[in-house]
């Protein structure tokens, strides 16, 4: 029986080493200052904080710059320990402070980024979709020429029969003249005031009866289609949709802890304040 016992023993010995060998493989040391281990885990976070300029150098030279940083911070808080600046008063406030500052991190991120679904993103989606207004956007092409004349003479050749891309390409001073002076879809605002007028008062399929002047020439303008401005797909406005949702989990949870704790502000001037930059954050969430 006691050589039971001390064969699970020494299997039990062997496990917690193993497991404690794992482990150390999962998060190895990769310097010691003063003894002190720096393991891998803390490069990580180190890493993280680097300066965004330094974020564009190569990953080496980051790794290099993080354990650099680590070393003097170790190195310097040691000295600091032994004048026992840690039980400095105003010290200790400020790691009070910056200790909610990363609670408030820690949740924001469990109970706000981790938390958002596909679903809410979609549904946020379609609803911002839903408020935008119906735009049309139409798809043209013209020719642009020096004086109104040539316009005239080109409409003429229009009346004919003649193909308005083979007149484009021939006659058109503007440098999208090899394809046919083709100006893809658009919509209002994108084009000088006369030329847009002039294009979407024209049906499908018509073109201008008289010559468009707009301060760079004379143009003669072909409607090929006119449709509904398709809306951007939700994978193109992922990231943006993303951040209304995240903005809006937010909110709810400071709204729901100030209710449950209650906020008092004595200087009448900063309550003043804070209480308009929150109404504007509510207006700005009502959008």
């Amino acid at each position: 029986m006691s050589k039971l016992k001390t064969l699970a023993a020494a299997a039990l010995v062997a496990a917690i080493a193993v497991h404690g060998a794992r482990a150390e493989d999962a998060d190895p040391v990769v310097a010691k200052v003063g003894g002190q281990e720096v393991r891998q885990s803390e490069l990580t976070l180190a890493l993280g904080g680097l300066d965004p300029q330094l974020q564009q150098m190569p990953e080496e030279q980051k790794r290099a710059a993080a354990l650099s940083a680590i070393i003097d911070v170790k190195l310097l808080s040691k000295t600091a320990e032994k004048e026992g600046l840690q039980d400095d008063a105003t010290f200790k406030q400020r790691v009070a402070y910056l200790t909610e500052r990363e609670l408030h991190n820690a949740y924001f991120k469990k109970h706000v980024v981790d938390a958002i679904t596909k679903e809410e993103v979609k549904a946020r989606y379609d609803k911002e979709i839903a408020a935008i207004p119906a735009q049309e956007e139409v798809k043209a092409r013209h020719i642009l020429v020096k004086t109104e004349d040539e316009a005239k003479e080109i409409i003429k050749e229009l009346d004919a029969g003649k193909s308005f891309v083979e007149l484009a390409k021939a006659k058109s001073t503007d440098p999208n003249k090899g394809d046919g002076g083709d100006l893809g879809y658009f919509t209002k605002g994108r084009m000088v005031p006369e030329f847009e007028t002039a294009v979407f008062a024209l049906d499908k399929g018509a073109y201008t009866k008289t010559p468009v002047k707009t301060q760079f020439g004379f143009h003669v303008i072909l409607v090929e289609d006119k449709r509904p401005q398709a809306p951007p797909p939700l994978e193109q406005v992922e990231p943006q949709v993303r951040q209304l949702v995240m903005r809006d989990k937010y909110i709810e949870l400071l709204a729901a802890a100030k209710k449950d704790a209650g906020v008092e502000i004595s200087d009448p001037e900063l309550k003043k304040a804070y209480d308009e930059a929150n109404k504007a954050q509510e207006a700005q969430q009502a959008k």
